[in-house]
């Protein structure tokens, strides 16, 4: 296990601190087709804790489970900490209230 993966691994993020990186994370979403980014889960509850960050969007049209990756490596890179991205026609039924009720556009 490299140090960058033990640093990720135990890092916070909080809103705040997602909002300070707003214009990358939004230019980042773009570049990979992504659009309506929107913080959900504990760091949205302000619940943060050393585990992940919780992100809603909407891809284009056309958008691969490719873009979604890479999306996915470019978001951890800037923030430092594992980000898990769900697209929002693919949220299961079970969770879509709750997912939709708590998320925050960034």
């Amino acid at each position: 296990m490299n140090s960058k993966h033990i640093r990720m691994q135990f890092a916070l993020m909080t809103l705040e601190e997602l909002r300070q990186r707003r214009q990358h994370i939004l230019a980042a979403a773009t570049k990979h087709g992504a659009r309506n980014v929107r913080v959900f889960g504990s760091v949205a509850r302000g619940e943060a804790s050393p585990h992940d960050v919780d992100l809603l969007v909407r891809f284009d049209p056309g958008r691969s489970l490719l873009d979604h990756a890479a999306l996915k490596r470019e978001l951890e890179a800037l923030c430092g900490v594992p980000v898990d991205i769900a697209s929002e026609p693919g949220v299961k039924p079970k969770y879509r209230a709750r997912i939709l009720a708590e998320a925050i556009a960034l």
